[in-house]
């Protein structure tokens, strides 16, 4: 496949106390035909994170329709598992409620941070409230270290998502870094879990990580696209940063790798040059539309590509 880059959408700009910077981990959600919705996590002066939106046009969206003016979830009281930062992760409808996963973190000490995801509904698609204090999906028995970012496709009442789980945290050239993987786990309802311990896509070679999954299901196979680093300096080195990977699977547990397919990678200048990361597909018409972070893991803002595919 073969990607069209559209340019730059938003940044922030500075200006509010919560959001000083990023408008990392772009999750897109089709409100009508003329609106999308693109939530994102931006960070305050002490690097602490909450998610807003932006609404855009469907049929162009560099043109930005509404900014909304504060966070839509506060970060937890001291000590809970999102007390540091509220993610955005996935948005899904199911009976006419709206359900947003986010990635809660915190500080830690001999590993940097610790993740879980968490869950809020909305009754309004506007208002979310937190179903609980804690996490829906945290560290276990299968996933020994942390959850993160998933992707979620409702089928039948069968709740099917895809995840990151941390594998390890390990101290590499003087920094404690982790290592993470896509697994697999169903549900009923959204907010019980089974997991089986499932590797949908695992690492490979030198890599460090496999990031934010998003998936669609259409014509009888599964399309996962997701972010692809190395393990050593992947923050400073252009060719250790993120870069989008892909993966097709029939029944949408085991994928087969195809990287060499995603179709899109770093420009030669401007705000995408050093990296492309956390990317979210849909489907508008005939084409697919891509929204992902570039340079600084979002500190250059985010954008979006176009796919006749």
């Amino acid at each position: 496949m073969k990607w069209e880059k559209k340019g730059l959408i938003f940044q922030v700009d500075g200006s509010l106390p919560w959001a000083r910077s990023h408008a990392q981990v772009p999750l897109v959600e089709r409100i009508d035909d003329e609106r999308l919705r693109i939530y994102y996590g931006t960070r305050d002066d002490k690097n602490r994170t909450r998610t807003s939106f932006i609404e855009v046009r469907a049929d162009n969206p560099r043109e930005i329709i509404y900014q909304h003016p504060q966070p839509i979830l506060e970060l937890g009281e001291p000590g809970t598992f999102d007390d540091a930062g509220v993610m955005p992760s996935e948005i899904v409808r199911y009976k006419g409620r709206s359900y947003f996963f986010y990635v809660g973190w915190n500080t830690g000490h001999t590993a940097r941070y610790r993740t879980a995801l968490g869950l809020a509904v909305s009754e309004d698609n506007r208002s979310f409230k937190k179903v609980a204090t804690g996490p829906v999906m945290d560290r276990g028995i299968h996933d020994p270290v942390a959850v993160s970012c998933q992707a979620i496709v409702i089928e039948d009442d069968l709740w099917r998502t895809w995840y990151m789980s941390y594998t390890a945290w390990r101290e590499v050239e003087g920094l404690m870094e982790p290592s993470y993987e896509i697994k697999y786990a169903e549900s009923r309802d959204g907010i019980e879990w089974k997991r089986e311990g499932i590797t949908s896509v695992a690492l490979e070679g030198e890599e460090g990580g496999l990031a934010c999954p998003t998936v669609i299901h259409e014509e009888g196979r599964y399309r996962m696209w997701y972010s692809v680093r190395g393990q050593k300096n992947y923050r400073l080195d252009k060719s250790a940063s993120y870069r989008i990977g892909y993966a097709e699977s029939a029944d949408g547990i085991h994928f087969e790798r195809k990287d060499h397919l995603a179709g899109l990678d770093v420009s030669a200048e401007g705000w995408d040059s050093a990296m492309v990361a956390y990317p979210n597909v849909i489907r508008q018409g005939k084409k697919l539309l891509m929204f992902y972070n570039g340079n600084g893991f979002g500190a250059s803002g985010l954008g979006w590509a176009e796919c006749m595919s």
